[in-house]
């Protein structure tokens, strides 16, 4: 499978970017998906996940309220919803899936890391 992740950018204090990660090869549907990001000189953090069948959702409280994942597993694509932007969410930002036998906020359970994408948040 091969995940590629779209959609950053630079953007102002405040504002939304609307990130994408198509997969191609595998079942998109069986598998749980997850945003992950990762600051220049930070170890890599769990951001969002969403669940196969039902779409439930897991955030991580620095992001919750103001991200929202969703997923079309007819596009075979989840999306991340970013709101209300801050400096701190400055990141390459990767997509990454699991088996659900595991549970959502699982991080070491998440793999087939695909390219990441650049968010900038301007101060």
């Amino acid at each position: 499978v091969q995940l590629q992740a779209s959609g950053g950018g630079l953007v102002q204090a405040g504002g939304s970017l609307r990130l994408s990660c198509a997969a191609s090869g595998g079942t998109f549907s069986s598998y749980d998906m997850g945003w992950f990001r990762q600051a220049t000189g930070k170890e890599r953090e769990f951001v969002a996940a969403i669940s196969t069948t039902y779409g439930r959702t897991y955030y991580a409280g620095s992001v919750k309220g103001r991200f929202t994942i969703s997923r079309d597993n007819i596009k075979n694509t989840v999306y991340l919803q970013m709101n209300s932007l801050k400096p701190q969410d400055t990141a390459i930002y990767y997509c990454a899936r699991k088996s659900p036998m595991y549970a959502l906020d699982n991080a070491p359970a998440y793999g087939d890391w695909g390219q990441g994408t650049q968010v900038t948040v301007s101060s």
